[in-house]
């Protein structure tokens, strides 16, 4: 055969492959979720994420060193206090589990690794919904107040970025200028933008204890929808958000493709607990290959146009040498 052009050619060995690869995931790239408890000593893998466990705020410190030893620089906090209410009231207590948890790594790390903070009701609330809860319709402007002093708190303890979840109206701007009024100019906001309704949650509820009464899609995207997503990430963008993120993320690439072509700002994808738990009980049930997997989905997240990728994979990953 007579062939001008062969693709092959740049296929032909591991060597040849590495030259020509688009697309790489490293350590740099990934953001490692943690789930803080209240008390000490506590270090208790969740039944439903296995390998991801419930930690107290000593325990998050050795776990942070050790991720930290595999290159994982950035942390981003959920806080799983151990009283809720209809208002979220522990989310403003500055001795609330997330403000000593950031002041405990900031202390132990200094500038040696990034914070971020979940900003969301959902796990502080007895109902189990992002924002105040009245006549069973979640409210906007309320909770965005409430959200705000939430992020300020997480601000004043330490952290490097907030990371408001809920999806009300008009969250980021009214977080940035708390902030900004707080003193905390250089305190980054990286906005859940496209956050969607999801089934690919439900371990996350589990780790968090925050399975809501009835559903989340009066404020939550709804899955048919791309052209909202990034309608949704222009007007956080416009608010001031620093960095936007798509939520999940495999379900969801092409909405990341769109939203990187968007904007400028730094995109963001959210590899979910269900997408990991999917994989986890796949390979422990000798399905699927959890090594090419893991490496596979990343790069796909990477490939749509991701510059960070949430992630639960990211320990595993490094410290087995599959990226």
């Amino acid at each position: 055969m007579n062939l001008l052009e062969r693709p092959r050619r740049l296929r032909a060995t591991p060597i040849m492959r590495e030259l020509v690869a688009e697309t790489s995931v490293e350590a740099r790239h990934l953001i490692t979720p943690h789930f803080v408890v209240e008390g000490s000593g506590h270090c208790d893998e969740i039944a439903s994420m296995p390998g991801v466990n419930h930690v107290s705020v000593d325990k998050l410190v050795t776990e942070v060193e050790a991720d930290l030893k595999l290159g994982l620089k950035t942390h981003l906090l959920f806080g799983i206090p151990s009283k809720k209410d209809e208002h979220g009231s522990a989310a403003l207590d500055e001795n609330g589990v997330v403000q000593q948890a950031l002041r405990a790594l900031k202390e132990k790390f200094g500038q040696d690794i990034i914070t971020v903070t979940d900003v969301c009701l959902c796990a502080y609330t007895s109902h189990g919904h992002c924002g105040f809860l009245e006549n069973g319709l979640v409210v906007n402007d309320p909770s965005v107040e409430q959200l705000a002093r939430m992020a300020l708190s997480h601000a004043e303890a330490g952290c490097d970025i907030v990371s408001p979840s809920d999806m009300m109206d008009g969250r980021v701007s009214a977080i940035r200028e708390i902030l900004d009024d707080g003193g905390f100019v250089n305190t980054s906001i990286l906005a859940y933008s496209a956050k969607y309704a999801s089934a690919y949650y439900g371990p996350f509820r589990d780790a968090c204890d925050s399975a809501p009464q009835g559903d989340r899609k009066t404020y939550q995207m709804d899955p048919r929808n791309a052209r909202e997503g990034v309608l949704e990430t222009l007007l956080d963008v416009a608010e001031g958000a620093d960095m936007v993120m798509v939520k999940p993320a495999l379900a969801y690439l092409d909405v990341v493709r769109r939203v990187r072509e968007e904007v400028l700002c730094p995109v963001v994808c959210y590899n979910v607990s269900g997408e990991y738990s999917m994989v986890k009980f796949a390979a422990k049930a000798g399905l699927v290959n959890e090594e090419a997997i893991v490496r596979e989905n990343l790069l796909a997240m990477r490939r749509a146009g991701s510059d960070l990728i949430i992630t639960y994979h990211g320990r595993d990953a490094l410290k087995q040498g599959w990226i």
